[in-house]
């Protein structure tokens, strides 16, 4: 397993993370650990893409229907000589 260190954290953060730690009976590097999984694997699970988004909240509705409007030829292109 890979290990990282992180430099520079506040000390009110660490304490935050030491107090909670303690309220789970493990240490503060198990409960970064658990923090970071958590937090990664809910990440993962909520980043639908956005066309899928668009569709669920549509789908309440019926979905919506736009006429195409229609196309008309392009015009010619002048080559310079």
């Amino acid at each position: 397993m890979a290990s990282i260190t992180i430099r520079n954290i506040d000390d009110h953060l660490k304490a935050r993370l030491r107090i909670r730690a303690a309220a789970h009976g493990r240490s503060m590097e198990d409960e970064a650990r658990d923090i970071l999984r958590a937090a990664l694997s809910t990440a993962e699970k909520r980043q639908p893409n956005l066309a899928e988004a668009i569709r669920r909240r549509m789908a309440a509705t019926g979905g919506v229907i736009l006429e195409i409007a229609p196309r008309e030829p392009s015009r010619p292109v002048e080559l310079d000589p």
